[in-house]
């Protein structure tokens, strides 16, 4: 299998967790969009009957094509689980989350779940975080001086994550939510305290919120080339 069928392999393995009657988040990325696909597949042609909040605009687009009912965390009173991708998840099940830009709205509903479910190909798992560069959504104004701060308090150069367009390739990222994104360390990973990390960076005026998932993932579905596995986290 090349990389976007083992996606498409763990996202659709996702679904089993799901049963009808469930109020479901739906999470952002390529990985979690075969579990969207899936859902909607399997209410048009099983009979599942769900309702879900989606955690980026995009994957709201892609629940109303494929025929999921929408709802919101508040008129929901919570969910039952969402099922989001990762970044990186480590040993102890903590995520670096972000690179879809989307991690404000997906930290907003996880917080709102019973349970938390990731789905990812086997390169997410890595026995350190912070390989993957780590994504801090910031406020627009005085955007420099934030990003110079964070710096410092992860100790490794920070970028303000530019737009991936011919078009305006000199233009910042603008996430759902009108803020831009800062994307700390590149290629080695730095992160030895997550919890102590993320505190950190919260208490600089400016981070709206941290792309480090800490305490919420219950199970990693993981696909590789060997097929499916379910991990648990081991005080789940």
């Amino acid at each position: 299998m090349d990389v976007e069928q083992v996606k498409k392999e763990a996202g659709i393995a996702a679904v089993q967790f799901i049963e009808s009657g469930m109020r479901v988040g739906l999470g952002t990325g390529s990985t979690v969009k075969h579990t969207v696909i899936e859902i909607g597949r399997a209410m048009r042609e099983d009979g599942l009957d769900v309702i879900g909040v989606p955690t980026s605009i995009r994957t709201e687009r892609l629940a109303i094509e494929h025929g999921i009912p929408l709802s919101t965390v508040t008129q929901l009173g919570g969910l039952d689980l969402v099922i989001d991708g990762a970044d990186e998840f480590d040993p102890n099940f903590q995520l670096i989350k972000g690179g879809g830009a989307a991690l404000l709205r997906e930290k907003i509903v996880a917080q709102a779940s019973k349970r938390m479910i990731v789905v990812a190909d086997n390169r997410k798992r890595v026995d350190r975080l912070g390989a993957f560069p780590l994504p801090v959504e910031i406020t627009p104004f005085e955007w420099e001086d934030t990003l110079k701060r964070i710096s410092i308090v992860c100790g490794v150069p920070a970028h303000l994550r530019m737009l991936q367009s011919m078009d305006d390739d000199d233009a910042p990222l603008v996430t759902d939510n009108g803020n831009l994104i800062v994307d700390a360390g590149m290629g080695n990973p730095f992160i030895d305290n997550p919890r102590f990390i993320e505190s950190q960076l919260l208490h600089l005026a400016g981070v709206v919120e941290v792309g480090l998932f800490i305490d919420m993932c219950d199970t990693v579905v993981l696909a590789s080339q060997t097929g499916v596995n379910i991990l648990q986290r081991s005080d789940n």
